[in-house]
């Protein structure tokens, strides 16, 4: 890859506590040397090739030896890697990792530290973005659904703020006064349909309404959204020669031998 300017993204896997260091620094540490050592080679092999440093430093489960992920301290690791890829004037890879066995609270909150630690730490590109589960052993469609939502919810957090007199609406505070209310003022009227984000996947109804509607939750709801998705799903257009081309190529890469399939 490195002959042909290929980007390669070097990303050794440090957990701390069991082959790392327990200690924040020493796990860093030492993933930076085993980074450093992997880019030097590559460099020797092809002067200038581009590389990109990745972090995917976490932290064991002392009681059980499992790997853990979206901890405080794959937040602190991951953010630990971004000053240490600016260091070098390298670009970041992280990622969104959970090791929650199913789309539940725990995966949402791990993935929600995990996701900010990239955002914190100013990754340039975030590897499995969405879908991930039990530490990358497998993948959810309603799990990808749900990270998708947050994914959105951080972007549009991130959108730059303004100041206007439009923004800070003195004019509007002066039609409500002390006792009215803004639902109805021209400047809500006016702005309403795009001044928040709106999710996809939420449920923002009260318990009440919630309960009339079936008590749905959120994996129940993105479980109906991917099905839909798929169900509507419309292959983009290829010229069919081309298509049996690269079926083709497939079978021969099969028949080959390597590592066995499931597809």
């Amino acid at each position: 890859m490195a002959r042909r300017r290929q980007p390669v993204f070097v990303t050794p896997f440090t957990l701390s506590g069991a082959m790392a260091p327990v200690t924040l620094a020493g796990a860093v540490m030492q993933q930076t040397a085993e980074g450093l050592a992997a880019i030097a080679l590559l460099q020797t092999v092809k002067p200038g090739a581009p590389v990109v440093y990745g972090s995917f430093t976490s932290n064991v489960d002392m009681k059980s030896g499992a790997p853990a992920f979206g901890t405080p301290e794959y937040l602190r690791a991951t953010q630990m890697s971004g000053q240490m890829a600016r260091f070098y004037k390298l670009p970041l890879r992280a990622s969104n990792a959970c090791a929650a066995n199913c789309p539940d609270s725990q995966s949402a909150w791990e993935s929600a530290f995990s996701l900010w630690a990239c955002v914190s730490a100013h990754t340039n590109v975030v590897y499995h973005a969405a879908g991930w589960l039990e530490g990358g052993l497998c993948a959810s469609y309603e799990k990808f659904i749900m990270d998708c939502e947050t994914l959105q919810q951080i972007i549009h957090y991130m959108r730059p703020m303004t100041a206007t007199t439009e923004d800070l609406a003195f004019d509007a505070i002066k039609e409500v006064g002390p006792t009215g209310h803004f639902f109805g003022a021209r400047h809500t009227m006016a702005r309403y349909e795009t001044a928040f984000y709106a999710p996809f996947i939420s449920d923002w109804s009260n318990f009440e309404n919630w309960e009339k509607r079936g008590s749905v939750t959120t994996p129940e709801r993105a479980n109906k959204i991917w099905k839909q998705i798929l169900a509507e799903f419309e292959p983009p257009p290829l010229d069919e020669a081309i298509r049996e081309e690269l079926e083709a190529f497939v079978a021969r890469r099969k028949e080959e031998g390597g590592a066995p399939t499931d597809f």
